[in-house]
């Protein structure tokens, strides 16, 4: 899965250059309150790069860059827990609404061979469950758990494809 188009989307290997702009977008107040599930202090720079310092050096990790039109958009990427494929995606706001993570999920997808994937949501954030029922993945539980980003205790979907 090296560099993947559909239509004005494509996935390309997030590079040095990308951090600036994937750390803006990951600190914006409202995409961080819907994603729910982020790290505990979304301004904290030195954090946030020593975490993708450590996902870029996985071997059980995939992460690309989400292109629009060339331009950075977001970040899509999967890792193995406990055997298990989990997929995650974080769309620019700007770019809510426009297909863009639907069209980002399909290309990723087509790239996992392994099957099942699993995903996971805020059960409140209706537009990332429509983007992983529209890729085909269908809601198997729900649980509890810790969201640093509202510091409470919220309902999370969990989704399976395959």
């Amino acid at each position: 899965m090296k560099g993947t188009t559909v239509g004005d989307v494509a996935l390309r290997p997030i590079v040095d250059a990308d951090m600036d702009a994937l750390f803006a977008q990951m600190r914006d107040p409202e995409s961080v309150h819907m994603a729910a599930f982020t790290a505990r202090d979304p301004a904290d720079r030195a954090a946030f790069d020593a975490h993708m310092a450590r996902l870029r050096a996985s071997p059980d990790v995939t992460q690309r860059a989400i292109t629009s039109d060339g331009r950075l958009v977001g970040s899509i990427g999967s890792w193995v827990m406990e055997g298990d494929t989990e997929v995650t995606y974080w769309i620019d706001r700007a770019f809510w609404g426009q297909g863009v993570a639907s069209r980002a999920l399909a290309l990723f997808l087509e790239g996992i061979e392994t099957r099942p994937v699993y995903a996971r949501a805020a059960s409140d954030n209706a537009g990332s469950l429509r983007v992983l029922q529209k890729a085909g993945f269908t809601v198997i539980g729900t649980e509890t758990a810790y969201a640093p980003a509202r510091r409470a205790e919220i309902e999370e979907t969990i989704l399976r494809l395959g």
